[in-house]
C-alpha cells in the first residue's frame, strides 16, 4: 500500500512557479526540478490548468506559469483539483457480515473517515501557495555546492545559483511579453 504523491508534486509545480514569477516554464524545467519525467508533469499541467489553477502557452516562448496571485491559490484548491478523494479509503473488499467487527466497521470507519477528511481540508484552505514559497525561502539562503548523479552523469550546481529565471537567460522578457499579447 503505497502513499499518492499527486498533490506533493503539484505544490512543488505551482511552487516553482510561484518562484519564477511571470516566467513561463516548459514541462521539461518543472520535470528537472520535479525529478520526473517531462510527460507526468505535461499530464499534471492539464489538470491544474482545467482547474484554472495554471495557463500555458504553445510555441517557442511556450511554456506554464500560475493563472492567478500565488497568495490566492490555496493548497486545498491544488487538493480539489486532483480530485484527491479522502486521505484514507475503506478497504476494497467488503468485510465479512458474519464478523461482528466487519459487519459495523464501514459505518464507524466512514464517519472517522469524514472527520479526518474535514481536518485535512480545514488545514489546506489555509495555506497559499505564496505560504509555500515564503517557507522556501529560507532554505535558499545557504549557498552549498552538490553533485547530483542521474543516469550515471555527474551534475554539479552551486544552490545560490539557481535563480530560475536563469534557466532561460535572455528569454524571460520575450515570454512575458508573448502570455500578455495572447
Amino acid at each position: 500500500m503505497s502513499t499518492n504523491s499527486r498533490f506533493a508534486v503539484a505544490v512543488h509545480v505551482l511552487s516553482l512557479m510561484a518562484w519564477s514569477g511571470e516566467e513561463p516554464l516548459t514541462s521539461e524545467q518543472v520535470a528537472e526540478s520535479v525529478n520526473t519525467n517531462p510527460v507526468v508533469i505535461r499530464r499534471m499541467l492539464l489538470e491544474l490548468a482545467k482547474a484554472g489553477l495554471v495557463v500555458s502557452q504553445t510555441g517557442s516562448f511556450g511554456g506554464s506559469r500560475l493563472a492567478h496571485d500565488p497568495t490566492k491559490t490555496t493548497l486545498l484548491d491544488v487538493y480539489q483539483a486532483l480530485e484527491c478523494r479522502g486521505v484514507f479509503s475503506l478497504h476494497r473488499q467488503p468485510p465479512s457480515r458474519d464478523c461482528p467487527v466487519g459487519v459495523n466497521i464501514e459505518t464507524v470507519l466512514g464517519d472517522v473517515l469524514l472527520e479526518v477528511d474535514s481536518a485535512v481540508e480545514r488545514v489546506l484552505e489555509n495555506i497559499t501557495i505564496n505560504d509555500v514559497v515564503q517557507r522556501l525561502k529560507p532554505c535558499g539562503g545557504n549557498a552549498t555546492s552538490k553533485t547530483m548523479e542521474k543516469n550515471g552523469r555527474k551534475k554539479h550546481f552551486d544552490e545560490k545559483q539557481i535563480a530560475l529565471p536563469a534557466l532561460r537567460a535572455g528569454a524571460k522578457s520575450r515570454r512575458a511579453r508573448a502570455f500578455r499579447t495572447a
